[in-house]
């Protein structure tokens, strides 16, 4: 048995962190192929998804509490087999109801990554906001590969392929976390490696929290819907880019999110230099203004747009995560990881909502 060490922790932690987005992004593009494979209507197949993108944001704070008093780790090897296990059965099912019960599996699992991969990493970090910026941009990666990665599947294979491969990948990773645990090479921290020498006041804290209680709401509902709407859209808007195929559309997809992986890394440079709440101030002012311009624009111009949007968000991110944890004790830092996450992922539901609401009204997205 060898000592714990904490670059395999980092190694699981950002391996999660692409998994869990890969895993929640699947069902996204897979669906335009459900459209022709079950004969039914997009709104309707959208809307399976409502339940599980709600059990990612309900399930967070139960995480957090649990990697505070139990174990990170240990939460971490539930969250690799659970959410393993629910894209397998996603991969099985034959009916809408069986779809969206295994979706919700899927984002149960899906739950506990934020909220313990994150205070994990911060527990652990010398430079917090370089390390926040290496998980984003693995996260990035995973946003930008789920459309890719399902595309490709279902392309070569069938949809039920986007859903089984990936799923039996994170399910060994579980299984590989649990082995290292059980050896002792991946333990827990009790006491930050790098303490944040701010003194916060219990008003500094409350204050602070309800202001991010607002941003982090509207950030998490904007970002779920247009993740959610940006392949549709794409297909809608960009056929003369990349004709009326589902591997175009996913490469499109792919495109935006790559160009935005290393946008977490920039932003985690700036929060070490500057002051977070500059960083994050920034960010929140000129992302809804690319979004207003991007929803009259089509072809090239909405794609650079879009990228644009989407890496400003991504880089303002570590600042938000940042300032929670400064304003934040460290004992309960998951939970309040994991309550920033039922606000951005508990209105992804709406999110989903409003985009099968907007299409179902003018067969577009202007309206989103």
């Amino acid at each position: 048995m060898g000592p714990a060490s904490p670059r395999l922790a980092l190694f699981y932690a950002c391996s999660g962190h692409a998994l869990m987005h890969i895993l929640t992004g699947l069902y996204l593009t897979v669906v335009l192929s459900l459209e022709q494979s079950w004969a039914v209507d997009y709104d309707t197949l959208i809307s399976l998804w409502t339940v599980g993108s709600l059990m990612i944001g309900l399930g967070a704070p139960i995480a957090g509490w649990l990697g505070d008093r139990w174990s990170e780790s240990r939460m971490m090897a539930v969250f690799f087999l659970v959410t393993g296990a629910g894209s397998i059965a996603a991969g099985l099912v034959d009916s809408q109801l069986a779809m969206m019960l295994a979706l919700a599996v899927l984002g149960f699992g899906a739950s506990i990554y934020h909220p313990v991969g994150m205070s994990w990493v911060v527990r652990n970090a010398v430079h917090r906001g370089r390390a926040l910026g290496i998980l984003g941009i693995a996260g990035g990666l995973g946003v930008a590969l789920a459309s890719l990665i399902a595309a490709v599947l279902t392309g070569l294979v069938s949809w039920r392929a986007a859903f089984l491969v990936p799923g039996v990948v994170t399910l060994g990773f579980g299984i590989a976390l649990s082995w290292h645990i059980a050896r002792g090479r991946v333990a827990d921290r009790k006491v930050d490696v790098n303490p944040d020498t701010h003194r916060s006041t219990r008003g500094d804290m409350v204050r602070v929290f309800l202001i991010l209680t607002l941003t982090m709401a509207m950030a998490g509902l904007s970002f779920n819907a247009l993740q959610v709407a940006m392949p549709k859209w794409f297909e809608l808007e960009m056929s003369g880019v990349v004709g009326d195929g589902i591997l175009g559309i996913g490469g499109l997809v792919t495109a935006v999110y790559l160009v935005s992986a290393g946008a977490q890394m920039i932003g985690g440079i700036l929060a070490d230099r500057y002051s977070l709440r500059a960083v994050y101030l920034v960010g929140l002012l000129v992302y809804p203004v690319l979004l207003a311009l991007a929803s009259v624009l089509a072809n090239v111009p909405l794609l650079l747009v879009v990228m644009i949007a989407v890496f400003v968000s991504s880089a303002a991110t570590v600042a938000e995560n940042l300032l929670l944890a400064r304003y934040t004790p460290s004992g309960r830092r998951g939970l309040a990881y994991g309550l920033k996450f039922v606000l951005a992922f508990g209105v992804a539901p709406l999110g989903v909502q409003a985009v099968a609401f907007s299409y179902r009204l003018s067969g577009a997205f202007d309206l989103l």
